[in-house]
């Protein structure tokens, strides 16, 4: 555990430029130290991290303080997600080629089933029952960084187990004007919360609809699975200018030879009748590797969606493996280009295990929505700062395995460093001051 006495330089510089969100200077503070220990403690609940705080003799703060400064003092998690996008906006530009990913998560609590959004459900990764909440997310990345632009929490969906809980208590008659008021109370609330709840696919649309608002990523297009596609958001992707690209599942009709077919039917009957038409190629993907496909690419009419771009892709020369279906609204972009663009897809699982492992995505102890949007805000300006940080490690280990490339880990052991020269100075004074060992391991780490 390392004693924090204050907010590490490189991190204080990169926050100033969030500093208009907050309304004083000791809120910011706070939440500048809770952003420190998001990426520096080992244990990233608010608890923890104000465990590892040291202040000067005489300026300590409480715990409570800390509570109230980062979840429930006046400033607005969506002006600082607003600002967080600009910021970011402004260093993606002329960088390359950047693409936004859209797709959800599940943050697990085991034993935290009165944190905001938990419910006890199926995990369907894990293959066990689970106590987790269900975020929906949105990154853009570019060849060389990858950023958290977006985090909902959605609603658990209790419809079933309410509309359970009123078929088993309904009454025939009601012998009071009290019972009557209260089933008509339980009956506003079972509808007040059928229309609060939102599936995944709208909360994605809800924050494609904001992120274009703002118009901090002119030039990026979309990439997400078939999780998230809908008719709405490609719609919303299309009246902004932009492009998407979608992998859609192998049971998607399709026109073909004026008769709706499944799309994997389709696919069977070209690579046994027709393997010629998989033409071959070399994609170099986002990560700069350039692997080869076979891909069959033709523009076909579906339900609903209209003239599409499909892409039928395979990654072995014999055609012996699952084909993967890519669905784009660019009618004039080759196969090439639609695999490219899919390869930015996966950067949004990178974040997701980034920000579970590294910044403490999973570890928002908290009660109420708006606090648990914060927590979230944080983690992913936290993600963000990580990957902005100057990387001063071991000269016999820098940029070994990395082909010259500054790896989070190296970023991460020079923030410890400055945090660790932080205390030694703290110390140093201490002792210059006459301080005693007892007395100096008190400030730093109090009975």
């Amino acid at each position: 555990m390392i004693p924090l006495v204050g907010v590490p330089q490189t991190i204080a510089k990169q926050l100033s430029a969030y500093r208009e969100v907050f309304c004083r200077a000791e809120g910011f503070e706070h939440v500048s130290r809770y952003v420190s220990g998001l990426i520096l403690s080992a244990n990233k609940t608010l608890q923890g991290i104000y465990a590892q705080q040291v202040y000067p003799q005489g300026e300590g703060v409480s715990r409570r303080a800390m509570h109230s400064a980062v979840f429930e003092a006046g400033w607005s998690s969506e002006k600082l997600m607003t600002q967080h996008r600009e910021i970011v906006g402004k260093k993606h530009r002329g960088v390359g080629r950047e693409i936004i990913s859209l797709d959800w998560t599940l943050s697990h609590h085991e034993y935290g089933l009165e944190i905001y959004g938990v419910k006890r459900s199926y995990d369907y990764v894990n293959r066990c029952m689970s106590n987790y909440q269900t975020v929906v997310t949105a990154t853009i990345a570019n060849r060389e960084q990858i950023d958290g632009i977006a985090a909902e929490v959605q609603l658990p969906d209790f419809s079933k187990e309410e509309k359970k809980y009123l078929q088993m208590t309904a009454q025939p008659s009601y012998q009071s004007q009290a019972e009557l008021m209260q089933r008509l109370t339980e009956l506003l609330h079972y509808q007040q919360n059928r229309l609060a709840y939102r599936k995944r696919t709208e909360i994605a649309v809800d924050i494609v609809r904001q992120v274009e608002s703002e118009g901090a990523f002119p030039q990026a297009d979309y990439a997400f699975d078939n999780g998230v596609l809908t008719l709405e958001l490609t719609q919303i992707i299309e009246s902004s200018g932009k492009h998407w690209v979608s992998e859609i599942e192998s049971s998607r009709l399709i026109l073909w030879q004026d008769k709706w077919c499944r799309v994997d039917v389709i696919a069977t009957q070209l690579c046994g009748e027709h393997p010629e038409s998989f033409r071959p190629l070399q994609v170099r993907c986002r990560n700069g590797t350039v692997k080869q496909f076979w891909a069959f690419t033709k523009t076909v009419r579906l339900k609903r969606y209209g003239r599409k771009r499909l892409v039928i892709v395979h990654e072995r020369e014999d055609l012996s493996d699952e084909p993967r279906f890519l669905l784009t609204d660019a009618l004039h972009w080759e196969s090439g280009r639609v695999i490219q663009t899919w390869s930015y897809r996966w950067t949004i699982e990178i974040f997701h295990e980034f920000a579970k492992q590294v910044t403490g995505f999973e570890s928002a102890q908290v009660r109420n929505q708006e606090a648990v949007k914060r927590h979230f805000c944080l983690s992913c300006i936290s993600q963000s700062l990580l990957q902005s940080l100057p990387c001063q490690g071991q000269k016999s280990e820098r940029f070994m395995f990395a082909h010259n490339q500054q790896t989070v880990g190296q970023q991460l052991y020079s923030l410890t460093r400055e945090a660790y020269l932080q205390m030694l100075h703290l110390v140093q004074g201490l002792f210059a001051q006459t301080h005693t060992c007892e007395q100096v391991l008190e400030v730093l780490m109090p009975a």
